[in-house]
């Protein structure tokens, strides 16, 4: 009984392990029937993940779909929570098997390689998080995570990206994403793709950022040029 015990520990350990090794930023990479590079950006923390496709060259937006994920064995399962390309796949489970090394991650039965970007350093802000608040005239308003309506940003190490959707009405609302940097109190953003603006591709801006009793406040002024402060808090 006690070997029994000690090996469904060790399973579990095995499990842990191998599921901290999908955590980070993968790229692929395919030619749209146009005849032009499309990239996609997969993004993994602890639980949440989202995979984004969008012109390489351009920034134009095409499709992305995330949510809930974990590891059973060599097989990721999926919980989706929005799907830009399919809205009833919300709510549902998917899963696969998949190959994964230290710098590669494939699906078995695709064709595509995904490379490592990162392995969500060295950013300090690597994680799933849910806007929770603003602060507007110096008075915070608090947001219920709970609720359908959320407002989710995912980071690695290296990557970015916002997700604006109901997990009820399986309504989606926008994304954007590219890469981040966190120096000395600077959050700056350089965005590849916004879904709501193609235009806003090759965008950089610059934000204040701090870590308050585990809450990351946010400020400076929006990609229409609006001041914002808000608050967004670890998802659990």
């Amino acid at each position: 009984m006690k070997n029994i015990f000690l090996l469904l520990i060790c399973f579990c350990l095995s499990l842990g392990i191998k599921a901290q090794s999908f955590i980070g930023a993968w790229e692929g990479y395919a030619v749209s029937k146009d005849g032009e590079q499309l990239k996609n950006v997969v993004i993994f923390s602890e639980g949440f993940q989202v995979s984004t496709w969008f012109y390489a060259e351009t920034g134009k937006f095409l499709k992305s779909n995330g949510g809930l994920w974990r590891l059973d064995g060599d097989t990721v399962i999926e919980t989706v929570e929005f799907d830009t390309n399919n809205a009833e796949r919300v709510g549902t489970e998917v899963s696969f098997e998949v190959d994964i090394t230290a710098s590669t991650l494939s699906i078995r039965g695709n064709s595509l390689k995904w490379q490592r970007i990162d392995t969500g350093v060295p950013g300090k802000l690597q994680g799933a998080w849910l806007m929770s608040g603003r602060i507007r005239n110096g008075e915070t308003q608090l947001r219920d995570t709970n609720r359908p309506r959320k407002t989710m940003k995912i980071l690695s190490g290296t990557r970015f990206q916002w997700i604006a959707y109901n997990t009820e009405t399986k309504k989606f609302m926008g994304t954007g994403g590219g890469t981040y940097t966190t120096i000395d109190g600077k959050y700056n953003e350089n965005i590849e793709f916004f879904s709501r603006d193609d235009a806003k591709a090759g965008l950089s801006l610059t934000f204040n950022y701090s870590i308050v009793d585990g809450k990351w406040e946010h400020s400076g002024k929006s990609s229409k040029g609006a001041p914002i402060h808000e608050i967004w808090s670890v998802r659990q």
